[in-house]
C-alpha cells in the first residue's frame, strides 16, 4: 500500500547538525593533541581535516537515514530499514573515509599513511561516531512515531466518544424503533411480501448501525452485506433507474473499512446524481491493491437542487486518516465517471 513520506527535517535541525558537526572536530581536534598544538597553522590544519571528515560522513549518513524513512516510513517496515540503515551507513562511510583521507594526502595534509592498514583503522574508528549518530536519529524517529500514534488514539477515542454522544441525542429507542417495525410488519397483510421485505429490510439496516456505532473498523465483507441490503431498499424507489456491479476478490472481503463510509458513498451517489430511464445511474464497486474504488457515473441533477456541501466526503476522509491508514481517501472526476478510492485497511 503507498504511504506517504514523512516530512523533512525543518532547517533549524540542519543548522543543529552542522553546528553539532563543527563541535565535535573541534573536540576531536583539542583530544588529538600532539602535532596540533604545536602552532596555530597545524592547529587551524588539523582542525580543517577533522571538519572535512566530519561534515562528508555526518550530512552524507544523515541524507541516507532520510532516504531509508522516506523509503521505509511504518512501523512494520522498521527491521528492514535497519538492515538497510547499517548496511548503506558502512558502505559509505567506509568509501567516503578513504576518497577523503585519499584526498587529503594528495594536498599533503590528513594521515601520513594510506596502505590499507590505515585506512581500514581510519574507516574503524569512523564507523563509531557514525552508528552512534544513526542510533540517535532513529531513536527520535521511533519517539516521534509513538508520540503520532498516540495523538491519533486520543483523537480517534474523542471522535467516537463525541458521535456517540450525537446519536444518544438524536435516535429514538432502539427497542422503541424495533418494536414499531415489528408492529408495522404485522398490520401488513401476509400477501404483500415486498411490504413485509421492505420492513425486515429497514430493520437490518437500523440493526447494523447500531452494531457497528461501537466499532472503529468492520470486515468489507459485512459492509458490503450492509450496501446492497441499502441498495435493494433504494431501488424500491428506483427500480431498473439504478444499476450496481461488484468487483471484489474473495480476499478483499477479509480487509476493513470504517463502519457506514461505503454506503455513504453510494449513498452520495444517489443523492448528487440523476437516475432515471433516459439516464440510469451506474455504480461499480471493485477492489484492487488494497484499495476499494467505488465508482458512478457523473451526471449531476438538474440545477436548482440544493448542492453537496461535501461534509459527507470530509468525515470519511478525517475518519480514514485518524484510523492511520497509509494512503489518503483519493477522489477524481474525469470521462463521466467519478471514483472515490477507500484504502482497505489490513485484517
Amino acid at each position: 500500500m503507498p504511504t506517504p513520506a514523512p516530512p523533512a527535517l525543518p532547517l533549524r535541525d540542519r543548522r543543529l547538525v552542522v553546528g553539532g558537526l563543527a563541535l565535535i572536530s573541534l573536540v576531536m581536534t583539542l583530544a588529538s593533541g600532539g602535532w596540533a598544538f604545536r602552532s596555530a597553522v597545524n592547529f587551524g590544519i588539523t582542525w580543517s581535516c577533522s571538519l572535512i571528515y566530519t561534515l562528508v560522513l555526518g550530512l552524507g549518513n544523515r541524507a541516507l537515514w532520510q532516504a531509508l524513512q522516506r523509503r521505509y516510513p511504518l512501523v512494520s517496515q522498521t527491521r528492514r530499514r535497519l538492515w538497510w540503515l547499517a548496511l548503506a551507513s558502512v558502505a559509505y562511510t567506509s568509501t567516503a573515509t578513504v576518497a577523503v583521507t585519499l584526498g587529503l594526502s594528495v594536498l599533503g595534509k590528513g594521515s601520513p599513511s594510506t596502505s590499507p592498514q590505515a585506512l581500514l583503522l581510519i574507516a574503524g574508528i569512523n564507523l563509531v561516531p557514525t552508528l552512534i549518530g544513526q542510533l540517535i536519529y532513529e531513536s527520535r524517529h521511533a519517539f516521534q512515531q509513538w508520540a503520532e500514534n498516540q495523538h491519533r488514539a486520543d483523537q480517534l477515542a474523542q471522535a467516537s466518544t463525541q458521535a456517540q454522544l450525537d446519536a444518544l441525542a438524536q435516535q429514538l429507542d432502539p427497542h422503541f424503533l424495533f418494536n414499531s417495525l415489528n408492529t408495522l410488519a404485522a398490520l401488513i397483510e401476509p400477501a404483500n411480501e415486498p411490504a413485509q421485505h421492505y420492513v425486515e429490510g429497514l430493520a437490518d439496516v437500523y440493526r447494523y448501525v447500531l452494531l457497528s456505532r461501537e466499532r472503529a473498523t468492520v470486515p468489507l465483507a459485512e459492509e458490503l452485506a450492509f450496501v446492497q441490503t441499502y441498495v435493494a431498499l433504494q431501488k424500491v424507489r428506483f427500480r431498473e433507474n439504478v444499476q450496481v456491479s461488484y468487483d471484489l476478490p474473495p480476499a478483499a472481503l477479509t480487509q476493513r473499512v470504517a463502519p457506514l463510509s461505503v454506503q455513504l458513498l453510494v449513498e452520495n451517489a444517489l443523492k448528487h446524481n440523476e437516475a432515471s430511464q433516459a439516464r440510469p445511474l451506474h455504480l461499480r464497486l471493485v477492489a484492487r491493491a488494497d484499495t476499494l474504488r467505488v465508482e458512478n457515473t457523473y451526471q449531476p441533477r438538474p440545477a436548482g437542487l440544493a448542492p453537496g456541501t461535501g461534509t459527507g466526503l470530509a468525515n470519511v476522509r478525517q475518519r480514514y486518516a485518524l484510523l492511520g491508514a497509509g494512503q489518503a481517501v483519493e477522489i477524481t472526476q474525469a470521462g463521466g465517471i467519478f471514483v472515490v478510492a477507500l484504502p482497505l485497511l489490513p485484517a
